[in-house]
């Protein structure tokens, strides 16, 4: 049995996969924990699953002929890693980070000290060595309010916008519980995945996380920061390819996500945001593809609210 199956799911990030895989490998060794790397690759163009092939012989890699999503692809990849070696964890990680040595020894020990624990997630840094927001609060209203308006820049590091206090993340800290973590990187407890069913699928991009946050505390687990546990994120480096078309699927994500766990009157008051804030945002973009996306973002919940009526 394995102590943790590692699952990646890659797109188009050769540049950045191979020292993502060799600082697992470092990390790996290190913990002296049983690890093993499974490597999802969702039709990338650019050659990384030959790469993953040619330099990486002992890590089982998955290519897929189409891009079913993150979600989709991090299932298949859990699922193959139960099928093969039984983990305890799972590891989902994206390509664009590179581990800090003691990494995994940390988020390891998080999950065994706390029963209650589910899932935990690393301190993040930008890979200039920046913070970077690792955890957040469940969205609202007031986190739609900072995406689609001018507020005081003194608000957008604080709670009101979903953000935990920078002092929590100090290296030396404790580790705190919060309501989700970021995508990047998050190491979950095989029983949790069994017992959540992994990710939703119908989110194809976006989201996802934040949905399977949830999930994970509706069914009594709690989840946690590291902040001893640090971890390069680079971010974004698939999504920026197509700046557009991400646009768009996160805030349809986000549609998706808030009919599901919120009421009819919250969802009908985010619609009614997104659609002003949308129109304003299309209005001043100078660049005619990104105009085109907000105003598909806003016809988008604007018939999320006509179908309520």
């Amino acid at each position: 049995m394995l102590d943790i199956a590692v699952i990646i799911v890659n797109w188009n990030v050769r540049n950045y996969l191979a020292d993502c895989l060799r600082s697992i490998c470092a990390a790996a060794t290190y913990s002296g924990l049983q690890v093993g790397i499974w490597v999802v690759d969702n039709a990338s163009t650019d050659g990384t699953a030959e790469l993953v092939a040619d330099l990486f012989p002992h890590i089982n890699l998955i290519v897929n002929e189409h891009n079913p999503g993150f979600g989709a692809a991090n299932n298949q990849g859990m699922a193959a890693a139960a099928a093969a070696e039984n983990p305890r964890a799972y590891f989902i990680l994206n390509p664009d980070t590179v581990l800090g040595k003691g990494s995994l020894t940390h988020l390891v020990n998080c999950l065994e000290e706390r029963p209650q624990a589910g899932m935990v997630g690393p301190r993040l840094v930008y890979g200039d060595g920046r913070f970077q927001h690792s955890a957040f609060a469940f969205p609202g209203i007031r986190q739609l309010l900072f995406d689609l308006f001018p507020l005081p820049p003194r608000l957008y590091e604080s709670r009101w916008n979903g953000r935990y206090p920078r002092r929590l993340y100090r290296p030396d800290g404790e580790p705190f519980p919060v309501d989700f973590i970021l995508g990047s990187s998050m190491l979950v407890r095989a029983d949790v995945v069994e017992a959540t069913g992994g990710f939703d699928e119908s989110f194809h991009m976006y989201c996802e996380e934040i949905d399977w946050g949830w999930r994970i505390r509706q069914a009594g687990w709690e989840i946690y920061t590291v902040p001893a546990a640090e971890i390069v994120h680079y971010g974004g480096e698939s999504t920026r390819q197509i700046p557009a078309q991400s646009l768009i699927n996160l805030w349809q994500s986000r549609a998706q996500l808030y009919e599901r766990h919120y009421g009819r009157f919250k969802t009908w008051l985010a619609a009614w945001l997104v659609d002003k804030g949308m129109g304003r945002k299309a209005a001043q973009a100078t660049d005619p593809q990104l105009r085109r996306a907000y105003q598909e973002a806003a016809a988008l919940w604007r018939s999320k609210n006509a179908s309520d009526k």
